[in-house]
């Protein structure tokens, strides 16, 4: 059993001052995948890179303080890499490890930002992750696509559907790519094991809306057709604090 983790820690040192340590500690977890880390790690203490347990790997934003992904794993990979692509590399977007029986992309899609300022730049790394996973796929490998997608798939994924229908995260762009992609056969494991409404992994800060559960489901993990069978349980933890996100959970047979 693989127990997976994602969580947007938005920023991965402010994270630890809340308690991070504490949560990966505590969650038995064999992976445990962050997003928004908005941290290189030669800023970072040796608490970061290797936590008691775990191997630690990075792809981080040539900007400092923005973006950037790792992934705290107790087992080795075969093989790390990123999206061999500039401009997503440049920016930390994604880490891929190939374990021998599955292979793990942690990823932290583009926010298409207020006006769709980035959504060309948004939808072009949805397409390139979509074609990296159909090239997994084609070579019949088990995947696991997780992180904070910024898109909420369907109004049951967010608190006020139709008031952000112009708004980052829930443009009609961004809703059709996540059909798309879901429609290829990739499945969004929570919604296999929970069909209502009320379940967010993201809240604003503003307006007291964690405490009144106004929120958005955009944390993901994904599988193909390939690991569907796989998939024991996807859930999300609103319990945890320490991020504007909470973490998502997949456990994987």
């Amino acid at each position: 059993m693989a127990r997976i983790y994602s969580w947007n820690v938005n920023g991965i040192r402010a994270a630890a001052r809340k308690g991070f340590f504490d949560v990966l500690t505590n969650s038995n977890a064999d992976i445990f995948c962050v997003q928004e880390t908005k941290a290189q790690p030669d800023q970072l203490s040796e608490d970061f890179i290797a936590p008691d347990g775990y191997h630690s790997y990075w792809s981080s934003a040539e900007r400092k303080g923005y973006s950037g992904v790792a992934v705290f794993t107790r087992t080795e990979p075969l093989s790390v890499s990123r999206m061999e692509i500039p401009r997503f590399d440049s920016e930390g977007r994604a880490l891929v490890l190939e374990y021998p029986d599955f292979t793990l992309i942690g990823a932290y899609f583009p926010n298409s930002q207020e006006g769709g300022r980035r959504l060309d730049y948004k939808l072009d790394f949805c397409d390139s992750m979509r074609g990296i996973c159909d090239e997994l796929d084609t070579a019949g490998k088990h995947i696991v696509l997780c992180g904070d997608f910024n898109i909420a798939h369907k109004p049951i994924d967010l608190a006020n559907p139709k008031q952000n229908e112009k708004n980052a995260g829930y443009l009609p762009e961004e809703r059709e790519w996540m059909e798309t992609f879901t429609g290829a056969g990739y499945l969004d494991t929570f919604r296999m094991f929970n069909s209502e409404p009320g379940h967010y992994s993201w809240w604003t800060y503003r307006a007291n809306a964690r405490a009144r559960n106004i929120g958005w489901r955009i944390d993901y993990h994904c599988v193909n057709g390939a690991a569907a069978s796989r998939v024991k349980s996807a859930g999300i933890l609103p319990e945890i604090y320490g991020s504007d996100h909470c973490p998502v959970v997949l456990e994987l047979e």
